[in-house]
């Protein structure tokens, strides 16, 4: 006998298993960063990066107006870093068609490139990853300029050095987000969280404020209920806040010069 009970589905996340193959040393060193040591700061890398992102994108979820901010910020910011990476590309490219037609040019591709583990929760995270898988194809084809003498070793060191530092920009801009601790509830309400948080962080535009203007990434809204806040200051960490991305296995030292 047929009964009208509805279906349960008991269905799990989705998931996928994703890597980053790169083979150059000059893109590895941007993806691993480099740790601070005597004299010496450190320098966020790429997984730093997206960690950065992923706390981004659980801030803005939870309706933190400087969460959304920052999301802006940091989509204008790829949006720069793009246009400097397509600009090297175009000059390479341009150096390569120099070559005679009697002559042809492989790829040159790294015997044992390495292989990196992504775990990746925001666009703007893979946004980056783009970006650097970019740069590392860049740096392939200025390697094999140089050494088929078609640009000079100053010249591949200079546009070497020019998509790295835009990388590092990139990362280094998104380092200084910290999740306010704020909903936009607290704003309407002019309450003391969100007094400490004006103070520390200082005034939003008004449209991201009133939640008008969010990035093209920005999750959609989760609200969980009234929270009582009291009168105590914003705070600084988002619950559940966790690293999001695998230590990846150091590459293998030495120069990138094509066999």
């Amino acid at each position: 006998m047929a009964t009208n009970e509805p279906l349960q589905l008991n269905l799990g996340s989705l998931r996928s298993a994703m890597s980053l193959t790169l083979h150059t040393h000059h893109a590895s060193r941007i993806w691993h960063g480099r740790a601070a040591a005597e004299g010496r700061p450190g320098i966020v890398g790429l997984n730093g990066y997206i960690a950065q992102m992923n706390k981004m994108r659980r801030g803005s979820e939870q309706d933190d107006p400087y969460s959304d901010w920052w999301m802006l910020r940091i989509e204008d910011k790829l949006d720069h870093t793009k246009v400097t990476l397509q600009s090297l590309r175009e000059q390479v490219d341009q150096a390569l068609a120099s070559v005679p037609p009697a002559l042809s040019l492989g790829e040159n591709l790294n015997v044992q490139p390495v292989k990196l583990p992504l775990f990746v929760n925001a666009q703007l995270g893979f946004a980056a990853v783009y970006l650097l898988a970019d740069y590392d194809d860049i740096a392939r084809k200025l390697i094999l300029a140089h050494h088929t003498a078609l640009i000079d070793r100053i010249t591949l060191e200079r546009w070497l050095n020019e998509g790295a530092h835009s990388l590092r920009s990139l990362f280094s801009l998104a380092q200084q987000y910290r999740y306010s601790g704020c909903t936009r509830d607290d704003f309407a309400s002019k309450n003391a969280a969100a007094r400490a948080a004006l103070e520390k962080y200082g005034e939003l535009p008004q449209d991201v404020l009133e939640g008008t203007r969010r990035s093209k990434f920005a999750p959609p809204i989760v609200r969980r209920g009234l929270q009582q806040r009291g009168d105590g200051p914003a705070e600084a960490s988002l619950p559940g806040d966790e690293t999001t991305t695998a230590e990846s296995p150091e590459a293998a030292a030495g120069e990138d010069e094509p066999a």
